[in-house]
């Protein structure tokens, strides 16, 4: 896997203060999107150990609340063969940090068993997300006052409440992730 970017210290992609890895490669094509130098899988740079363990130092910074993936599309099948042990990584050596991934599949998408994210990594992952902001990017439904995301299809998803319910719970925008909450 490559990625196009990492962003240390940001405030637009979650919750909080962040580490944001950008993956490399998406299929989806949305007209619009705000990261198309990202689409192609070759872009940016190859994703390492040291890549992951300077992500994962980043992270052991006290203000710093989280890890943001976004792409590119982090759940591309290539993408989540690489994503799965390090979001696993990310939770076993900060439990205290949130995780949060953006995607252009839907969360019907994702539970349903015919999509191309439907992987033996895909549940390994969601398992360890605290957040996920679904759908593609639409460009005719484009709103830059809404927080977190760039259309108003998509939607800010509690992981966890989400697969526990068997349906969609939203993500309630208030206090940052509880720390012992895991």
């Amino acid at each position: 896997m490559n990625y196009a970017e990492i962003k240390e210290c940001d405030i637009a992609n979650g919750a909080g203060v962040r580490t944001s890895l950008f993956v490399s490669g998406c299929r989806h094509g949305c007209p619009g999107c705000f990261n198309e130098v990202a689409w192609s899988f070759a872009a940016g740079k190859p994703f390492t150990r040291e890549v992951e363990d300077h992500i994962i130092d980043s992270l052991r910074t006290p203000y710093v609340d989280g890890l943001s993936l976004l792409g590119g599309e982090p759940l591309e099948p290539e993408n989540q063969a690489v994503l799965a042990p390090f979001v696993e990584r990310v939770r076993a050596e900060a439990p205290n940090k949130d995780i949060w991934l953006w995607t252009g599949f839907t969360w019907e998408d994702l539970m349903g068993d015919a999509c191309r994210a439907c992987t033996a990594h895909l549940d390994r992952i969601l398992s360890c997300l605290h957040v996920l902001v679904d759908g593609p990017f639409v460009e005719a439904q484009k709103d830059i006052t809404l927080r977190f995301r760039g259309s108003a299809n998509q939607r800010i998803i509690d992981v966890a409440s989400s697969l526990e319910a068997g349906t969609i719970v939203g993500w309630q925008d208030g206090p940052l992730f509880a720390r012992n909450s895991w």
